[in-house]
């Protein structure tokens, strides 16, 4: 089995609703999104899936949050608190169904960096 991560990051602001301390009054962060891809196909170069295509199609999946404000897109206009959890979970279910995906290259986990101290992992599991 092989295992690859990639990066991307966005800029946004969010609040959380009923959150007893500082977290509800709006606030931003620099986060830092990691995505974990499994796999046993190498292609012919010997790659799973090209580090490239993993940044690129992240990417894509991460522009709609980008200098936004969380709280004012769906689900979370309709009541999901923009929490690192939820945007976890949000993030990997959009981008699990990327076309990047080939083989038996499958995502396994996206990790959301909400400070360079603090972070949570989604997976199926």
């Amino acid at each position: 089995m092989y295992e690859l991560k990639a990066e991307g990051a966005f800029e946004a602001a969010h609040q959380i609703t009923g959150y007893p301390g500082k977290c509800a009054r709006l606030h931003g962060h620099n986060w830092v999104v990691e995505a974990t891809v499994r796999g046993t196909q190498l292609d012919d170069l010997g790659m799973l899936i090209d580090f490239k295509d993993v940044k690129k199609g992240l990417a894509v999946v991460l522009d709609r949050f980008d200098h936004r404000f969380l709280n004012e897109l769906e689900p979370f206009a309709s009541g999901v608190n923009p929490t690192a959890e939820n945007l976890a979970r949000i993030i990997y279910n959009e981008f699990k169904v990327s076309p990047i995906f080939v083989r038996d290259a499958h995502l396994a986990a996206i990790r959301v960096w909400e400070t360079p101290k603090s972070s949570v992992m989604y997976t199926e599991d």
